[in-house]
């Protein structure tokens, strides 16, 4: 469900950053890959990027890319986003 409300955004056009990757350095997450883990823990009660980390590593449902998804990154993301 969350896959296909994020899916049909356009999210270039709502002026998120990194929609087209850069072409060096090392290539991060899609923004709707990371939109649909803060949407998932919204909706889950998930508040903290720790316990997003663990959900990402633990449910199924959560699985992305196969990197590892460091509650770091997850609490830069979520933080840049709020602003």
């Amino acid at each position: 469900m969350i896959d296909v409300f994020v899916d049909a955004l356009d999210l270039a056009e709502m002026s998120f950053e990194r929609v087209e990757p850069a072409a060096t350095g090392r290539p991060s997450y899609h923004p709707s890959v990371l939109l649909k883990l803060y949407i998932y823990g919204y909706l889950n009660r998930v508040q903290s990027s720790r316990r997003l980390e663990r959900e990402a590593g633990r449910n199924v449902e959560v699985m992305g890319p196969p990197a590892k998804n460091s509650f770091k990154s997850l609490a830069k993301r979520v933080a840049k986003a709020a602003v």
